[in-house]
């Protein structure tokens, strides 16, 4: 009984209380929104959040750092899955991304478990093999880049730009957090503006598109309407029966992809602001656990890419509603209605809790620390 006290406390010592703090704001406020719009799908949101807490309690409890066998293997599935896809997925509007499991007609987005599965793959990587002074040469990021590009590569092919794309930006960036030559850096920039004729003319034809009209004509019908949602929302916002751009249907997709408009027409700028700052604490707090112990490249790794992921999202999501951005189908986060987006951040959350809460496992076989209770007791 002792021991499991002592082990208690020392998972809540060490649990960042914070971080559900931050979350649950948002979970709330997405839940009245689409639950405004359209009630049943509000009930799925809080059935949502209710599996979502079962995971984060299950996922908690998995000994990532001592399985580094699972890391690779979970890696290894999410490529064989979607490489799968590539033969036997689903198609809809055009895109092949979807895997439909036997017996219970349930699908899912390889490409989605295929985050955390990244994710993990890198902060084991850099935790095996820290970066050197003056950061990773050539032959040890040429070894990162081939675990990025592979799934970069089989996502693309789906195709599914959007998501690629934040697969890409996501373990790039925190490559550059975490230390890389930075000769490798210019290198790499030169070489994409050489290639990037090469890249536009392999695009598919719809991605084409997308950018021409993007760069060359006036927003589309959604953007368009999105703009007028987010413009007729005045300081203050307006109540529900005369935020009429939803409630007739004139905003489209008002409680996934363009959710931010449907925010923005009902609690305004002074909403909006709210909103940022809301995505700018958690997104700041999760770079900060960083620090926690700067010598963990494991939590150091994972903590960078939950939070560039964060930040990826909430930027393209916005910038596409208000026509900064093309559209692509990337939702903001915890917000937008959909489980699978949902449901790959509370994994996410529940590693970075995990990392953090059971970080004395590594804090006290260190040897300095036996060291210091041996002082200690000594004296």
């Amino acid at each position: 009984m002792v021991l499991l006290n002592n082990f208690n406390r020392k998972i809540l010592a060490h649990f960042d209380f914070i971080l559900p703090l931050l979350i649950s704001p948002i979970v709330l406020l997405s839940w009245f929104l689409v639950s405004e719009n359209n009630e049943f799908l509000g009930q799925k949101v809080l059935i949502y959040a209710m599996i979502g807490f079962c995971i984060f309690c299950v996922t908690f409890f998995i000994p990532i750092r001592k399985i580094p066998w699972a890391i690779i293997g979970f890696y290894w599935l999410n490529i064989f899955l979607l490489v799968i896809v590539e033969f036997f997925g689903d198609t809809r509007l055009g895109a092949q991304r979807w895997l439909e499991l036997p017996f219970v007609h349930f699908t899912f987005q390889p490409s989605e478990t295929m985050k955390p599965a990244l994710i993990l793959m890198i902060a084991y990587l850099v935790a095996k093999n820290p970066p050197p002074k003056g950061g990773y040469k050539l032959l040890d990021f040429l070894k990162l880049s081939f675990f990025i590009m592979l799934p970069f590569v089989l996502v693309l092919k789906q195709p599914d730009l959007g998501t690629a794309l934040v697969l890409l930006l996501m373990s790039y960036g925190v490559l550059f957090l975490i230390g890389v030559n930075y000769k490798i850096w210019i290198a790499i920039v030169i070489l994409i503006g050489l290639t990037s004729p090469i890249m536009y003319v392999n695009l598919h034809d719809y991605q084409k598109k997308r950018i021409v009209d993007f760069v060359t004509k006036d927003p589309d019908h959604q953007v368009k309407q999105s703009m007028i949602a987010i413009g007729s929302g005045g300081i203050w916002g307006k109540n529900k029966e005369e935020a009429t751009q939803a409630a007739y249907k004139f905003l489209p997709i008002a409680t996934s992809d363009f959710i931010f408009p449907y925010f923005m027409e009902r609690f305004g700028f002074v909403g909006a602001v709210g909103l940022f700052l809301l995505y700018g604490v958690l997104i700041f707090h999760i770079f900060g656990l960083s620090n926690v112990d700067f010598k963990d490249h494991f939590l150091r790794v994972v903590s960078y890419c939950v939070g560039m992921l964060l930040f990826i999202y909430v930027s393209v999501n916005i910038a596409m509603t208000i026509g900064l951005a093309p559209v692509v189908g990337i939702p903001l986060p915890l917000f937008s209605y959909g489980g699978s987006s949902f449901i790959t951040f509370v994994i996410l959350f529940a590693f970075l809790e995990h990392i953090l809460a059971f970080r004395y496992e590594m804090l006290y076989n260190r040897t300095s620390f036996s060291k210091r209770r041996a002082l200690s007791s000594a004296g």
